[in-house]
């Protein structure tokens, strides 16, 4: 009976030493990761923004509320002011971790929402490191799509405030190679403020993402080519088994143009992350401060580049792509997912085999199909290295009716 129970405890007692050797190379691979978060200043946590931001972030949730117009104001004169430093981190709200950054991008602010916040321009266009796609859909209460010219706010004039739901996917992660599909309600805002013209992007995650799958950056992440593969879990050696999750997700970004340098918008974004693994939240300040540099890395690449074309025209080479035929539309995005899986055995980072395994069309809509055509547009107008080239797309595309 003791030899019996001896050989039973034993067992047990194996199992949850590997279950906590799990954990702990879990835990451990993220805070190896993380840059040093001592360097990072805190925003005083009696600070009326940090209230002001998560009134905007209710908004969003619940629009009924109504939009509290000293919140809006707390958050852009904090946007507005100078500091020292640019990032920084934010009390946690909902168990999610929370932290700050800004930057300035060299544009002018109508030409900047022209192409960010565009109907017809997809996202993967100023956030192509970040998003592999992004799909916009009116909420019943307010059937307004995002417009595709934007009138500016005089002083005094009303705000204009559109709800939406937002379908998104986001690019493998950095260090875990991990991408996740998930829902966000979004509200956007647009108001003149102290002579200023500035809109407010504000999200928040309805509900748990689905589980993670494993992705690879192939490459330079700066060059913007990603494989896929459709598979749970992580391409990080030795945690592939990791079922990881974004629990909850919510931001406000703010863009508002900069009076002191013309043809400048200065964009501030507060965020809050909760994501992990069986049910803990493994995200760091610094992880989330590394993930907005990323997108602000991109986005300043994007729109500062001399060669990027104009609204216009991205916007005819999305309407081309949408009103090709069905059949010749999907042999173009068979193309990308073949060239994609052949990168990616290359890169010696997934067998022929594995790669070929992983392929598949079902369940892709064909706006994704589109975004995902659109940024290997980008890449080859703006000189990165295409896998499928500017063969694919009209050389001189002009509106269509």
């Amino acid at each position: 009976m003791n030899i019996v129970f001896n050989n039973f405890f034993v067992k047990k007692l194996r199992q949850c030493s590997y279950v906590v050797y799990l954990i702990l190379s879990f835990i451990s691979f993220f805070l190896l990761s993380q840059q040093p978060v001592s360097a990072l200043s805190h925003i005083d946590t009696a600070s009326p923004v940090n209230d002001a931001a998560i009134k905007l972030v209710q908004f969003c949730k619940d629009p009924k509320i109504g939009l509290d117009e000293h919140a809006v104001s707390i958050i852009l004169d904090y946007v507005m002011n100078p500091k020292q430093g640019r990032e920084f981190i934010l009390p946690k709200y909902y168990d999610s971790t929370g932290a700050y950054y800004e930057f300035d991008t060299k544009i002018d602010f109508k030409r900047f929402i022209e192409y960010s916040y565009n109907a017809q321009i997809p996202p993967v266009i100023t956030r192509p490191s970040s998003l592999r796609y992004s799909i916009w859909s009116p909420v019943k209460s307010q059937p307004h799509k995002l417009p595709g010219t934007w009138k500016t706010i005089p002083p005094g004039g009303n705000p204009v405030i559109i709800h939406g739901i937002q379908n998104e996917s986001d690019t493998p992660d950095l260090n875990t190679g991990v991408y996740h599909e998930y829902d966000l309600k979004r509200t956007l805002i647009q108001l003149n403020h102290k002579g200023r013209q500035a809109l407010i992007s504000i999200s928040k995650q309805i509900k748990q993402s689905e589980v993670g799958k494993k992705g690879i950056i192939l490459g330079n992440d700066k060059d913007w080519t990603y494989y896929y593969s459709g598979e749970e879990g992580t391409a990080k050696t030795g945690l592939g088994w990791a079922k990881t999750y974004i629990y909850d997700f919510f931001s406000i970004a703010v863009n508002i143009e900069s009076s002191d340098l013309p043809g400048m918008v200065k964009t501030g974004v507060f965020q809050w992350l909760r994501a992990g693994w069986i049910g803990l939240n493994f995200v760091k300040p610094a992880h989330i401060i590394a993930g907005m540099k990323r997108v602000s890395r991109d986005c300043i690449v994007s729109l500062e580049s001399p060669q990027i074309p104009a609204p216009e025209q991205l916007i005819s080479v999305y309407q081309w792509l949408a009103n090709l035929p069905v059949n010749d539309l999907n042999k173009k995005y068979a193309v990308l997912q073949q060239e994609q899986v052949s990168s990616a055995v290359s890169s010696g980072k997934v067998s022929k085999q594995k790669a070929e395994e992983d392929i598949s069309y079902a369940n892709i809509s064909k706006e994704q199909i589109l975004q995902e055509l659109m940024l290997e547009y980008l890449k080859a107008i703006l000189g990165k290295t295409s896998i499928i080239g500017k063969r694919f797309f009209p050389p001189n595309p002009t509106p269509l009716s």
